[in-house]
């Protein structure tokens, strides 16, 4: 049977684009594209670039305040939201080109339109056009939702962020996972009053306990008002019924029993932010209004109305396509590569899986992905690195010791600052072998990458302390750790 391509992507996103322009600039084979959105994807468009861009933003307040101490004559201005948030833009629409064009230049078609499937070889644009591939590979990624809430809609997601057009006030922040601690560091950072109300009895679930207590506690140092076991049973418009109070710590008592509904609805990621003051009534009874309420509360697969089910890819119980170790799907055209699947959602694992599944598919080479001891980072303030096991996941597997040291860095401490750093290992008591590695400190994302070379070779213990240090870093006690805290 004759196709009309060898491949054809659905999604425009890191992971998509990676493997379209490979398999066709590398492997030599007819590839189309087709993106209903922008081209970048979450990464580029709607998350990783532009985060960043306000992390760095973020940072200038202490900075000045450090270079104060540093004896420098400096005095903090005002921050130009709407300045900034134009750069942003012409940055993101640069970057957009950028992709356009590297498909353009390795010979890939695109479609600017939405594509579904309607059977193992067939897919289906927007304008009814159809296209048969010999492969067919969903890139779709994911999406921000809100909770099943009366009038959840009043409040924003991460990709409304990106689309204010001024800086709100005061913010409540429903949630307590990377995304929600991150941007709760970036708008205390630009100057805007910060609550969290999180369900669990701890900020960041899943990474290293000690790591997460301390950027908590740094967190709380900057004014974020954190509050545990918490969550909203109301929020409505606010009136002149619903007066402004501040929602004490009393709102840590409210029943985590009462957590908020699981069931999402979608995210409406290409319309303008909700406008106007929102009133919120907590579990303990309080009440309060914030100019925003911006829901962290989870992600889920784009994965609806695609045709996926109906053609025999099997999606499990959060929508997300099933897929083997090659991305391969219960039918054998269809692959997924990326968040679409709910393995590892970073956008470094969605090209390595684009990359794996061109080597299996076009280049006879059948690669399976490799998802194991990825390194990846908090950019809260300080940020958190991590690498490996946590403590908590290693006791569970047998005997470690803990290698672990917390001290203010020589910059902090000069500047008579509170910061402080968090250095720690993992190692397996009979191998030896160091499990995992956590950072807390300014630029861990940077400290972490190079730590997870060694930690991926297999590097033990007695060869991190063979390492010459640098002096005088925040990072030579990575290499001077020489006796355990503690074991278990």
């Amino acid at each position: 049977m004759a196709f009309d391509y060898d491949l054809f992507v659905i999604g425009g996103g890191s992971g998509g684009v990676r493997a379209a322009r490979v398999a066709a600039s590398e492997a030599g084979a007819k590839v189309a594209l087709a993106e209903e959105s922008r081209y970048g994807g979450t990464c580029v468009i709607r998350g990783c670039v532009p985060k960043k861009l306000m992390v760095f933003a973020s940072g200038y307040p202490e900075a000045v305040e450090e270079a104060k101490a540093y004896g420098w004559a400096m005095e903090q201005g005002p921050f130009d939201w709407p300045a900034f948030h134009g750069k942003m833009a012409a940055e993101l629409d640069r970057l957009e080109e950028v992709y356009r064009s590297i498909l353009s230049r390795s010979g890939v078609e695109t479609f600017d339109q939405r594509a579904r499937l309607v059977d193992a070889h067939t897919v289906e644009l927007a304008d009814g056009t159809r296209k048969s591939a010999k492969h067919i590979l969903v890139a779709t990624g994911g999406r921000p939702v809100r909770p099943d809430l009366a009038n959840a809609d009043l409040g924003l997601v991460s990709d409304d962020i990106f689309h204010l057009e001024n800086l709100p006030k005061k913010i409540l922040i429903i949630g307590g996972g990377y995304i929600a601690c991150e941007f709760a560091c970036i708008l205390n950072g630009l100057g805007v009053d910060v609550t969290m109300y999180y369900r669990g009895a701890q900020i960041l679930r899943g990474f290293d306990d000690e790591a997460r207590g301390l950027v908590a506690d740094a967190m709380a140092r900057r004014g974020i008002e954190i509050h545990t076991g918490a969550n909203i049973l109301e929020m409505a418009p606010a009136n002149s019924d619903h007066g402004s109070i501040t929602l004490t710590d009393s709102d840590a008592a409210m029943g985590a029993d009462r957590e908020m509904v699981e069931t999402v609805a979608h995210a409406d990621t290409d319309g303008a932010a909700p406008d106007g003051p929102v009133w919120v009534k907590a579990g303990n009874g309080e009440e309060g209004v914030f100019d925003k309420v911006f829901f962290a509360t989870g992600r889920a697969p784009n994965t609806a109305d695609m045709g996926l089910e109906e053609v025999g890819v099997k999606l499990a119980r959060n929508g997300s396509i099933e897929v083997d170790e090659y991305s391969q799907t219960a039918v054998p055209s269809i692959y997924a590569i990326g968040d679409v699947t709910g393995r590892v959602q970073l956008t470094p694992v969605a090209i390595r899986e684009g990359m794996a599944f061109v080597e299996t598919v076009f280049k006879g080479n059948p690669t399976p992905v490799d998802h194991d001891l990825i390194p990846s980072a908090v950019f809260t303030r300080p940020e958190l690195g991590t690498v490996g096991l946590t403590e908590e996941q290693a006791m569970a597997q047998g005997e470690i010791e803990v290698y672990c040291t917390s001290f203010r860095p020589m910059r902090e401490a000069f500047a008579d600052g509170h910061e402080r750093v968090l250095m720690k290992l993992i190692v397996a008591k009979d191998t030896r072998r160091v499990l995992g590695c956590h950072i807390v400190a300014p630029e861990a994302g940077e400290m972490i990458q190079l730590a997870g070379i060694a930690i991926k070779m297999g590097a033990t213990k007695e060869q991190f302390d063979a390492t010459c240090a640098v002096h005088p870093t925040m990072s030579e006690e990575i290499v001077t750790m020489r006796h355990p805290v503690r074991t278990a």
